[in-house]
């Protein structure tokens, strides 16, 4: 990924929710670049430079994005349900449904460009299903964002004890070894 001079540089594994949230900002890239290759690439091949952005969108979802939901459902949603009274996190049941969904989403996303790359073109049938799970994505994730970072962090950060947080910090390390 490229360098942005004056960028603020990712958090680190001392901080896993400002992991968390720097994550977000590349989901919220690597989607806008799917969405919008499907969105003006229509009844034609992808240009070297889409099919360069597409590939390595595509590569983060399977890689990073992958890394990113496992860090929140092995990591992070067990120890905030643990620590919720009275069952007050029923926002993270539906963000594990969004996780799924999203899975479902990226296969088919995954599928049709990988094809599309491969022979060249998309039929006009395949093309709207492209278009219709890349907007299906952006809207998931715009409503799945915006609950994780105003409601599910700021309470994992009142919630959870500096040893938690580190404990949390050392998984998501192990995840990326």
């Amino acid at each position: 990924m490229a360098i942005q001079i004056g960028a603020k540089s990712d958090s680190g594994f001392d901080d896993p929710i400002g992991m968390l949230k720097d994550c977000h900002r590349r989901i919220e890239r690597f989607l806008h670049i799917l969405w919008v290759v499907a969105e003006r690439a229509n009844d034609r091949a992808l240009t070297d430079e889409e099919a360069e952005a597409v590939q390595s969108a595509l590569h983060y979802f399977r890689v990073g994005g992958q890394r990113h939901t496992a860090d929140e459902e092995e990591s992070l949603f067990p120890r905030l349900r643990a620590e919720s009274t009275a069952g007050n996190f029923e926002e993270i049941g539906g963000l594990e449904n969004d996780h799924r969904n999203a899975n479902d989403l990226h296969a088919t996303v995954d599928t049709l460009y990988s094809a599309w790359i491969a022979a060249g073109v998309l039929s006009p049938e395949d093309e709207q299903i492209l278009r219709s799970s890349t907007e299906k994505l952006k809207h998931l994730y715009q409503e799945h964002i915006q609950i994780e970072e105003k409601i599910v962090f700021p309470r994992a950060v009142e919630m959870l004890n500096s040893r938690t947080i580190a404990v949390i910090g050392r998984e998501f390390r192990a995840r990326r070894e």
